[in-house]
C-alpha cells in the first residue's frame, strides 16, 4: 500500500508534518479531516523497505486456511481477519492487514492480493481470480495449498541434499587457510639454508603471500563477490548462465527434471481451473525460474495461438525432459490433459529427488578427493625437506 507524506494545519493554524499509509491521497485527507486537520500538501513517497514475499510453505498455509474456513461457512473477510489476528510474523500480519482493508472496501481477494506489492505470486493470484469467477474458491484454494506444499517439499529435499557438500567445501577452504597461515610457517623456519624441493618452495610462496598480503586477498574476494553479484543481474549474463545450467553433466539432468516438474504442475493447476491454454502457458512460463526456458515460450505460445497442438509447440522448447512431450501428446489424444500433467509432475518430483541423491553421491567423493589431494600435497611439501634433513644428519 502506498505511503503518503503530508503537511496539514489544525484549527489553531499549527503546521503538522507526518506520513500515512493509505490506498490513495483522498483517504489521507479524509482521515486527517476527522481529527480537524486539513492538508496543505500531500505527496506519495516510495518505500525503501523491500516488500515481503511469502515463501511456498507460507502460501500453502494461507491457502489451506482459506479452504478450511470457507468450507466451514466463514465469510472471506472474516477468514482474513482471523488469520491476521493469529500469532504470526509481523511481515505476514502486515500483508494480511492489507488484504482485510481491501476486502472491506468491496474488492475481491485476488484484487487485494495484487495490491500487496508482490507478496503473492502471479500464479496464485490468477488461480484465485479463476476460482472467484467460477464459484469454486474453496477447491481452488485447496489445490493451491497442495501445489505449494509439494513445491516446498521438493525445494527442501534438494536443499537438504546439497547441505553436506556445501559444508564439506567450506571446511576444506578453512582447513587449507589454517594450515597455510598458522601451521606451515612454523615448519618452514626449520628449512632455512637447505635446497628445497619445488613443491615445498611453491607451498612456502603461497604461505608467505597469504600471511603478508591477506588484506589484499580479502579485498579481492569481496570485489569478486560484488562483481559476480552485479553480473547476475545483467539479463544477457543470466540468460547465458541459465542455459549453461542445463548443459552441465549430472547437474543439467537434475535441473531439466526440476523445471519440467514445475512447469507440468503449474500448467495442470491452471488448465484444470478453466483458464485458457494461452493464458495458462504464459503464466507457467513465467513461474519456471529459468530465463533461458522463458525466452522460448513466446514462440511456443504463438504456435498454439495459430492452431498447433500443445505437444508440438512444447517440443520446440529446448530444456524440458523428452517425457513431457510424449505425456502431453497422450493427454491430448485421450482428452485427459490436466490429469496426465498432474501424473507426470508427480513422477518428475520423484525423479528429481532420485537425481538429487545421485548428484550428491557423485559430488561427495569428488570433494573428498580434492581435499585429500590438497592436504596430501601440503604434507608432502613438509615431509620431503624433513627426510633431506635426516639424510644430511646421517
Amino acid at each position: 500500500m502506498p505511503v503518503y507524506k503530508y503537511t496539514a494545519k489544525n484549527l489553531q493554524s499549527e503546521v503538522i508534518h507526518g506520513t500515512m499509509e493509505a490506498s490513495d491521497a483522498d483517504v489521507v485527507r479524509r482521515n486527517l479531516r476527522k481529527n480537524n486537520e486539513f492538508t496543505t500538501k500531500i505527496k506519495e513517497v516510495q518505500e525503501t523497505k523491500k516488500p515481503y514475499k511469502l515463501k511456498p510453505m507460507e502460501i500453502s498455509d494461507f491457502s489451506r486456511q482459506i479452504a478450511s474456513m470457507l468450507s466451514s461457512g466463514i465469510t472471506m473477510i472474516r477468514a482474513i481477519k482471523i488469520m491476521e489476528e493469529r500469532d504470526i510474523k509481523p511481515a505476514i500480519k502486515k500483508v494480511y492487514g492489507i488484504l482485510y482493508q481491501e476486502i472491506q472496501r468491496g474488492n475481491t481477494l485476488s484484487y487485494a492480493m495484487e495490491l500487496t506489492n508482490g507478496a503473492f505470486p502471479l500464479l496464485l493470484i490468477n488461480m484465485y481470480k479463476s476460482g472467484e469467477a467460477s464459484g469454486q474458491m474453496e477447491g481452488t484454494a485447496r489445490k493451491m495449498a497442495d501445489h505449494y506444499e509439494k513445491e516446498h517439499k521438493l525445494r527442501g529435499k534438494i536443499k537438504s541434499a546439497m547441505t553436506y557438500p556445501a559444508i564439506l567445501f567450506v571446511v576444506t577452504i578453512l582447513v587449507v587457510l589454517l594450515i597455510f597461515t598458522l601451521i606451515l610457517p612454523q615448519f618452514f623456519t626449520l628449512f632455512q639454508g637447505i635446497q628445497l624441493p619445488a613443491i615445498t618452495q611453491f607451498m612456502i610462496n603461497i604461505s608467505n603471500s597469504l600471511t603478508s598480503y591477506w588484506i589484499l586477498y580479502l579485498i579481492g574476494t569481496l570485489v569478486i563477490f560484488a562483481l559476480v553479484s552485479f553480473l547476475l543481474t545483467v539479463p544477457r549474463v543470466k540468460l547465458f548462465l541459465d542455459q549453461l545450467k542445463l548443459k552441465i553433466p549430472k547437474v543439467g539432468k537434475l535441473m531439466k527434471i526440476i523445471y519440467t516438474a514445475r512447469f507440468a504442475r503449474t500448467l495442470s493447476s491452471l488448465y484444470s481451473s478453466g483458464l485458457a491454454m494461452i493464458t495458462a502457458l504464459t503464466i507457467s512460463g513465467d513461474t519456471i525460474g529459468n530465463t533461458y526456458l522463458q525466452s522460448q515460450f513466446p514462440k511456443a505460445i504463438e504456435q498454439v495461438r495459430n492452431g498447433e497442438p500443445l505437444s508440438a509447440s512444447i517440443q520446440t522448447i529446448n530444456g524440458f525432459d523428452a517425457k513431457l512431450v510424449a505425456t502431453i501428446y497422450i493427454g491430448e489424444e485421450s482428452g485427459n490433459l490436466d490429469e496426465m500433467l498432474e501424473d507426470v509432475a508427480d513422477a518428475f518430483d520423484y525423479e528429481a529427488e532420485m537425481a538429487t541423491t545421485q548428484l550428491v553421491t557423485f559430488i561427495e567423493p569428488i570433494m573428498i578427493i580434492i581435499m585429500a589431494v590438497m592436504v596430501g600435497g601440503i604434507m608432502l611439501s613438509v615431509m620431503l625437506p624433513i627426510l633431506t634433513l635426516y639424510q644430511n644428519v646421517g
